[in-house]
């Protein structure tokens, strides 16, 4: 075994002990369990999602969090805002959003991402490769806004976006 998988195999199991500690409150009745069931989830873990090129960065993470947190504030309070209120407009349709991150895990966790922010769903993928997200209002700047939280998510990942 490398370094590097030996590493990430470390990593995963005191991930997967630490859940498993919080959701039982620390019983200490329960950490031989724990410490199997961890185990296996590792060894589940790298079998179906190997270690890859990427290497998260603990800052963007947190700047990602942050960011998030305060987008959904803002798009919940725009959102309720137009829900209450019938004299602001909802030009609600689709918008396709370029996309630079390669179909796969990483582009799906993104689309899992957009879809908690409030007032844009992403349905699919267009025939060239984008997003297509469902928009309350669609002319808001909503593919700027996610390329920025694209840029954001993918130093966050440690992963490079192709041109797509």
């Amino acid at each position: 075994m490398s370094p590097a998988l030996s590493r990430s195999a470390v990593v995963r199991a005191v991930g997967f002990f630490a859940l498993w500690i919080m959701s039982t409150g620390g019983n200490t009745a329960d950490l031989a369990a724990g410490a199997v069931a961890a185990l296996a989830a590792t060894w589940v873990s790298l079998r179906l999602l190997p270690r890859g090129t990427s290497r998260p960065q603990p800052l963007a993470l947190a700047l990602l969090a942050l960011r998030f947190l305060r987008q959904s504030v803002i798009a919940g309070i725009d959102v309720a805002r137009r829900a209450l209120d019938p004299r602001l407009p909802l030009h609600p349709g689709f918008v396709v959003c370029p996309v630079g991150l390669p179909p796969g895990p990483a582009r799906n966790m993104f689309a899992a991402l957009m879809s908690l922010l409030p007032g844009t769903v992403p349905t699919g993928s267009s025939e060239r490769g984008g997003l297509l997200l469902h928009c309350l209002d669609i002319d808001q700047p909503v593919v700027a806004q996610l390329a920025a939280e694209e840029a954001l998510f993918a130093t966050a990942l440690g992963k490079l976006r192709s041109d797509g």
